[in-house]
């Protein structure tokens, strides 16, 4: 196996080096949750946000780190979707089931994304996010989402390839199955 080199050290990354090949990893969390948000009226649930590394307000699903908080170090992606789901967007789920996980990008970072689906949202809070965050909440119709989302991406909203990895799982499982 070859040695891995520690570059440099961060709050919540670190670069490292293996074999002449440089790459960040998460310092603290275990990797992230993206959240496939269904209301009953067959919604999906978009937040929109500042994001400075791209330095662009970005339209996303609902997202967040498992166990970035102290305390909350022992999470799971189930865990932290809910925690995340209601600070994100006031929603509480009466159920979120887990879909898949990977890597996010696999040449440039170690995290893993876990895709889950929350259903049955009931309205507990205003959302909005943490002190640090200021996040719009959108509810698209999931079949108007493909043409919201292009039309999102036209007025320069840079959008994350894994929404429509979200879609795809707004109506299927992983193995291409009908989830409803």
């Amino acid at each position: 196996m070859t040695e891995t080199e520690l570059l440099f050290n961060g709050r919540w990354l670190n670069v490292r080096r293996r074999g002449g090949w440089e790459f960040v990893e998460r310092a603290n969390p275990k990797g992230a949750v993206i959240i496939v948000a269904l209301t009953d009226a067959d919604e999906l649930v978009f937040v929109e946000q500042f994001r400075p590394p791209v330095d662009a307000v970005t339209i996303e699903m609902p997202a967040g780190l498992i166990g970035d908080i102290e305390g909350t170090e022992h999470e799971d992606a189930i865990t932290s979707a809910h925690r995340e789901l209601i600070e994100e967007t006031g929603y509480e789920a009466a159920r979120i089931d887990y879909v898949t996980g990977g890597p996010v990008s696999s040449g440039l970072s170690t995290e893993i994304a876990h895709f889950v689906r929350a259903t049955g949202l009931k309205r507990v809070g205003e959302g909005g996010g943490d002190e640090t965050e200021n996040i719009v909440v959108h509810h698209v119709p999931l079949k108007d989402a493909a043409a919201w989302l292009v039309a999102k991406a036209a007025a320069g909203h840079p959008l994350d390839p894994k929404l429509w990895a979200g879609l795809y799982f707004a109506e299927r499982n992983a193995d291409g199955s009908a989830w409803r």
